[in-house]
């Protein structure tokens, strides 16, 4: 496992497109979301040790957000061969035991990751209703600690694109393993 830390790619930024399958099959896209007032999208995977660690706070903030209509994609780009925990029907295990609320999808060819300019999980990206990128920030300060008295950044910040309101100027890289890339 290598801490790495996100890359900041410009706030402004446009959301590449993605049609991806997900843990019941079916194919998610990015325009199921185009009527959404903020999106976030979330690489993860099942088996670095910082994911599995505030994984039930993804899923609460997830639920929390959709609330007011904010959608939420995860998006596993892992390569499942050298990583068998990161399987697909792993995938569909986790989000099972863990009541995922959002799509979890895999990203087989690992496009996906490359081309959001992603490094690790977890690697969070906030889009506002014109999906443009407005927060690149991490869930909160518990890294690798399932710590539930961590200062929630990511709930907050993603409310406040939910409402056409500017996210914080602060926004600190969320830090994780690093994506494991194929043939690498």
């Amino acid at each position: 496992m290598v801490k790495t830390a996100s890359t900041m790619l410009p706030l402004g930024t446009k959301s590449p497109d993605f049609s991806l399958p997900d843990t019941s099959g079916k194919k998610i896209s990015l325009a199921q979301f185009a009527d959404a007032p903020a999106l976030l999208i979330v690489f993860m995977c099942n088996h670095c040790p910082y994911v599995k660690a505030i994984v039930d706070k993804i899923v609460r903030d997830a639920r929390d957000l959709a609330a007011v209509g904010v959608g939420t994609v995860a998006i596993m780009s892992n390569d499942p061969t050298e990583y068998p925990e990161d399987s697909f029907a792993n995938m569909q295990a986790v989000a099972a035991r863990h009541g995922f609320g959002f799509p979890y999808v895999v990203d087989e060819t690992q496009q996906v990751a490359r081309v959001y300019g992603a490094v690790c999980t977890p690697d969070f990206f906030g889009f506002d209703r014109d999906l443009k990128l407005a927060y690149r920030g991490r869930l909160d300060a518990s890294g690798r600690s399932p710590d539930p008295t961590a200062v929630r950044e990511l709930h907050p910040a993603m409310l406040a694109v939910a409402r056409g309101d500017a996210p914080p100027a602060v926004q600190h890289p969320s830090i994780g393993c690093s994506i494991k890339w194929k043939g690498e």
